[in-house]
């Protein structure tokens, strides 16, 4: 549920709706309790709920920061895997020119029917036509037959480097397969915490409407923002703060320049 919001709904028309949701349903909360439940605005009352803001708060925003900073990390993993595929395709690349005229142009445009394949298959549906173009990179590397000792470090180090471009690839896919978003679990305390933050806003004892609302609305705002940050966060190959395939597209423009 939470992939198909981040994919199928703009950004900024996702913020405004969970802004409205949440602020427009906590003013509404709002004006039911206060006519429901005068009293309220006790000041025994207010003692016990500015109490139990300030430890719901506290616990509130530690566990939103706690989530924000794992789902950016598993970001910038999934971005440095996606890095690290596309630098070692270039480094590929340029090292292809030592070899003679033929090799070289062959193994090029082997890479880049790759390259062209891998992003075509983005972020993780693994296609006959990348596994195929990664089998030919290989035997290209094979057919190599060195002229000199440089050479033979090149093709030596050029495997290597064509190991780490498809274990990249793999970590990529698996990656993407896999991900599902947070799990239940966790969107549970997102929510219940979040409503615990609105409640004690709700039915904290404000006697004048005029402050009160303004308040609410606040609260209302900050949690929105907070469920939206999450959402955006959730899935590393899908919305705008996702990793994108910007490293694949490096190689592609680098192993389309004229060789020579």
């Amino acid at each position: 549920m939470s992939g198909w919001l981040v994919e199928h709904i703009p950004a900024g028309l996702l913020l405004i709706a969970l802004i409205v949701l949440f602020s427009g349903g906590a003013l509404l909360a709002q004006r039911y309790v206060r006519r429901r439940y005068p009293h309220l605005a006790g000041e025994e009352h207010n003692d016990v709920t500015r109490f139990a803001y300030g430890v719901i708060g506290f616990v509130y925003a530690f566990f939103i920061g706690f989530v924000v900073s794992a789902m950016w990390g598993h970001i910038n993993t999934a971005d440095g895997n996606v890095r690290a595929e596309g630098a070692a395709a270039v480094q590929l690349a340029s090292d292809a020119a030592v070899f003679d005229d033929a090799d070289a142009e062959r193994i090029r445009q082997r890479l880049l029917a790759y390259e062209r394949a891998a992003i075509a298959e983005w972020p993780g549906t693994r296609s006959v036509e990348a596994d195929a173009a990664l089998a030919d990179v290989y035997r290209a590397y094979g057919q190599i037959v060195p002229a000199d000792d440089l050479q033979k470090s090149i093709v030596a180090t050029s495997f290597s480097n064509l190991d780490k471009v498809a274990q990249a690839r793999t970590v990529r896919i698996m990656a993407a397969h896999g991900d599902d978003g947070p799990p239940w679990p966790l969107w549970a305390v997102v929510f219940l915490t979040s409503g615990l933050v609105l409640g004690t806003a709700i039915i904290y004892g404000v006697e004048k409407p005029s402050m009160h609302y303004p308040m609410v609305a606040v609260v209302g705002v900050l949690v929105a923002t907070n469920l939206f940050l999450v959402l955006q966060l959730s899935h590393p190959f899908i919305g705008d703060v996702a990793t994108s395939p910007d490293p694949l597209r490096d190689a592609v423009a680098v192993l389309e320049q004229p060789s020579g």
